[in-house]
């Protein structure tokens, strides 16, 4: 043990020389008070004192309500010791941690504006001086800038950040800072993707990783802007669902090593090095990918209503049959703006393995595709993402293996809260599960921790502005609409799309006399499939609900 916190560190960081080790972690501070309450009369116990909050942030989801205080970088000897404090004031101070070669200076990212809470894209590129604490900051522009990192030699810091449109998606871009002058540029490059990751690869080039069309990319970048891709074989970090993941780590030879992904088991850890192609360096789950007959994924595109392509992708269960008809799970992502791709997912797994073909795609608003293929459902999502989950169901019907009497559908997040607006709209689907949904952004944004985001970047302006645009917007404007089964799913600690979500669709279905259900994951937060049981917990549910409305097909004779 090197040292006791009173609050856990984060962003650990080791010094050049390795002498010290840098981190972030909250000071905390006193409660704010009102009231001050009376002594309890002997013998008698009072109640818990009241709790008062004054902050904008007082909660999030994952953490609970958060303690009082703000996170500060400290130093401490790599051989132990008493942690010394570098900055100061009423600002968060976290995030990546970059140290000068020379030890002398830690560069990271803060929002140290005075309506931080308000001013969401506020974030610039600061130094501390590691022997006096010094602060300096080194970007001042419309906009958030992060994940800075030194160059080897020590003259050029290399970041990421976009500038603040206003819209809901920006696409994050790499840019160089002069340690000398602190001019800053932006890397000009003909990609329009947004940059995940950045690491120096020498003094004059770049490691950087993007997704591109449900594949996240690693490549090498020099400072001129021109791109050259390693692989595209990394992720398989997020189990649950196929989301695009994974990262990488850059050796001072070259080399780098990252998760590599496939969709028939989780990531294992490769590694490359130039043009070689990349060596698998472990193998995690044969043993078990070996007693399982795992599902084929098949990629598919197809147009929507205004001919724009739209990708995605089928599993299908093990002993698929072509001359067979087989049921259709729809299953849609979150976010809206992230991406599904060639990843592995149990979820899909399980699905597939119980009988049903599973689409699964990226509707317009996903990454991946570039900045205006996420934005065109900037201000009106749901909206038209709607139209090319529906057209994707039709062109995997007209395939001939998908009984359109059949048809189920289910997301979680974004895509729980496009599965209620799906049932509003059509009465297609013989059964619907929707997980940790919005159905009715006027209470979302004012009681999810997300509320300066989503008033600002979502809306243009805050519901008692404008309540008929949220209105517009919410799923439970269309609840008079539907008809098909429908089962609610949240964590009871969900702060990001809290349960009261769900309880109010349930019991405005429940009110109309609609077959519905809801399903409370005891001690969890947004991510229901945290921990493996309520991973099992969320699918089996799911797939039990899909079950009671499944017709049963005959099953093929025997002989």
């Amino acid at each position: 043990m090197l040292t006791q916190l009173p609050s856990s560190p984060s962003s650990i960081s080791w010094s050049p020389d390795g002498s010290t080790i840098a981190f972030s972690s909250l000071v905390e501070s006193s409660a704010p008070s009102l009231a001050k309450a009376p002594k309890a009369p002997e013998g008698a116990k009072w109640a818990p004192a009241a709790k008062i909050i004054d902050r904008l942030d007082y909660r999030a989801d994952g953490a609970g309500y958060l303690k009082s205080g703000f996170s500060h970088l400290f130093i401490v000897p790599a051989e132990g010791g008493t942690p010394r404090r570098l900055t100061e004031g009423d600002y968060h101070h976290d995030g990546q941690l970059s140290w000068s070669p020379d030890g002398s200076q830690i560069v990271f990212s803060a929002n140290r504006n005075d309506d931080f809470e308000l001013r969401v894209d506020g974030s610039e590129i600061w130094s501390v001086n590691v022997e006096d604490g010094k602060l300096t900051q080194l970007t001042n522009r419309e906009g958030s800038d992060f994940s800075p990192v030194f160059s080897p030699d020590g003259r050029q810091i290399a970041y990421r950040g976009f500038n603040n449109t206003r819209k809901a998606y920006r696409q994050a871009q790499v840019w160089i800072l002069d340690a000398a002058s602190g001019e800053s540029r932006r890397i000009d490059t003909s990609l329009d993707r947004s940059f995940k990751k950045v690491a120096w690869h020498g003094n004059d080039g770049l490691m950087v990783s993007f997704d591109d069309r449900g594949r996240t990319v690693i490549a090498e970048l020099d400072l001129r802007g021109r791109l050259k891709p390693l692989t595209d074989q990394v992720g398989g970090t997020g189990i649950g669902r196929p989301y695009t993941s994974g990262s990488f780590t850059v050796a001072n030879n070259g080399a780098y090593a990252f998760n590599l992904s496939a969709t028939d088991r989780p990531a294992d850890v490769a590694y490359g090095k130039g043009n070689r192609a990349p060596k698998r360096l472990t193998d995690l789950n044969s043993d078990l990918v070996s007693q399982r007959a795992m599902s084929p994924i098949e990629r598919l595109t197809w147009q929507s209503f205004d001919e724009l392509e739209i990708e995605g992708w089928l599993a299908f269960p093990p002993d698929y049959d072509p001359a067979r008809q087989y049921p259709l799970i729809l299953e849609i992502h979150g976010g809206p703006h992230t991406a599904y791709g060639l990843q592995f997912s149990a979820e899909v797994q399980l699905y597939a393995a119980a009988g049903y073909v599973v689409l699964y795609t990226n509707p317009r608003g996903s990454t991946s595709y570039g900045e205006v293929f996420a934005n065109e459902i900037n201000r009106d999502y749901p909206g038209y993402d709607y139209d090319d989950l529906i057209a994707g169901v039709d062109a995997v019907i007209s395939r001939g293996y998908v009984d359109e009497n059949q048809l189920f559908v289910t997301g979680g997040s974004g895509g729980g809260t496009l599965t209620t607006w799906i049932v509003g709209k059509t009465d297609r689907f013989r059964a619907a599960a929707s997980a940790k949904p919005v159905i009715n952004w006027i209470s979302e944004v004012l009681y999810a921790d997300l509320s300066a985001f989503a008033t600002q970047y979502w809306f243009d302006t805050p519901p008692w502005e404008d309540m008929n645009e949220y209105w517009r917007r919410s799923p439970l404007s269309l609840v008079g609409n539907v008809s098909t089964p429908t089962m609610l799913m949240t964590g009871e600690q969900d702060f990001r799309t809290p349960i009261a979500e769900a309880e109010q669709y349930y019991q405005a279905l429940k009110l109309r006399e609609i077959d519905s259900l809801l399903v409370r994951i005891p001690e969890s937060s947004h991510s229901i499939y945290a921990r493996p049981s309520q991973l099992i917990a969320k699918v089996d549910n799911i797939l039990a609900w899909f079950e009671r409305y499944r017709e049963k097909a005959d099953e093929p004779d025997s002989e």
